[in-house]
């Protein structure tokens, strides 16, 4: 596993790497964290996708970025994560588009419920593992082809630090026993940078050029968020009364910042995770070495061949695929 190091002194998270002739879908980028990781993409030059359940949200955030960035590159194609069978045409989606190949997809659409009860998808998975996880993990099966063919491609998962107390349940896997939200949000995030670790080390295996790396936000909350509307419309007063917050936390445009350097640094290598200086939770970023239980090769294999038992059924004719599955 790649070890921390110091932040390297030429990154500058307001002047980044323009990237003119790279391509970057991004899983709910039309809102929140994916929202910024877009933004900020588009104004590289790069061709930026948005991939968005519902095309109004999409041209939402395309309408935003574009008040920002004008000459801003932006699609949007139809992606819904909780329905796998649907996954499926998300090649399609990119091939209509034009591309060929695809140099980042940047996993980071997900579902955070507050309370009972738990719910399940039309597939009967329940709805935070299958959106935050499975959904992702036949995601990237299915992209396997377009991400070859580009010439050293990224798969960056938006990982959580709710993952750092969790422990994944690989008996109870989808909470059927023992449904707590928080704690079932935080190992699906687990859940997400576990497989995000083993893509890796099967893509080296495989000596494959494309890389897997895990990047998150720290604490990022919409209070100290600026407003992007129609995206996002915070009031003033919630600023203000979220200030004190600032000294430990971040809003969702800084919460970017990881992603973003995980998706466009070129020094930056599979395996790794980046998150924010300050105690993982806020300020530029920086690798960050990963917490044991994230990277155990044990649990990954177990977890991987779980997952794909789970999305089999929505994977045949697949082909090409990553290594692994």
């Amino acid at each position: 596993m790649p070890k921390p190091t110091p932040a390297e002194p030429h990154w500058n998270v307001n002047a980044l790497p323009p990237a003119p002739n790279r391509s970057f879908l991004i899983t709910g980028g039309n809102a929140g964290i994916g929202y910024f990781v877009a933004e900020q993409l588009a104004a590289t030059g790069a061709l930026v996708i948005l991939g968005s359940r519902t095309a109004r949200k999409a041209e939402a955030a395309t309408t935003a970025i574009r008040a920002r960035v004008p000459q801003a590159r932006l699609r949007h194609i139809p992606l819904d994560l909780a329905d796998l069978a649907s996954l499926e045409s998300a090649p399609r989606h990119l091939a209509d588009l034009g591309l060929n190949h695809l140099d980042a997809l940047i996993a980071n659409a997900g579902v955070a419920l507050d309370a009972p009860p738990r719910r399940e998808t039309n597939d009967g998975h329940e709805l935070m593992l299958a959106t935050n996880h499975l959904g992702h993990f036949a995601l990237t099966h299915w992209l396997a082809p377009l991400l070859t063919a580009a010439p050293a491609a990224r798969v960056v998962t938006v990982g959580s630090f709710a993952a750092r107390s969790e422990r994944l349940d690989l008996s109870d896997l989808q909470s059927t026993r023992d449904y707590r939200p928080k704690r079932t949000y935080g190992r699906s995030k687990l859940a997400q940078m576990s497989f995000a670790f083993e893509l890796d080390r099967r893509l080296r295996a495989a000596s494959s050029p494309v890389r897997s790396l895990v990047a998150h936000p720290g604490g990022a909350l919409d209070a100290l968020t600026p407003p992007r509307p129609p995206v996002h419309t915070g009031s003033t007063a919630a600023r203000v009364r979220a200030l004190p917050a600032a000294a430990m936390v971040q809003g969702k445009d800084h919460g970017a910042w990881p992603i973003v350097r995980a998706a466009l640094d070129p020094a930056a290598e599979g395996g790794q995770m980046w998150g924010p200086r300050m105690f993982g939770l806020r300020g530029a970023p920086v690798l960050e070495q990963p917490r044991p239980h994230m990277t155990d090769p044990g649990t990954a294999a177990r977890l991987w061949e779980a997952s794909l038992t789970l999305t089999c059924p929505y994977l045949i004719g697949a082909q090409p695929n990553m290594p692994g599955w």
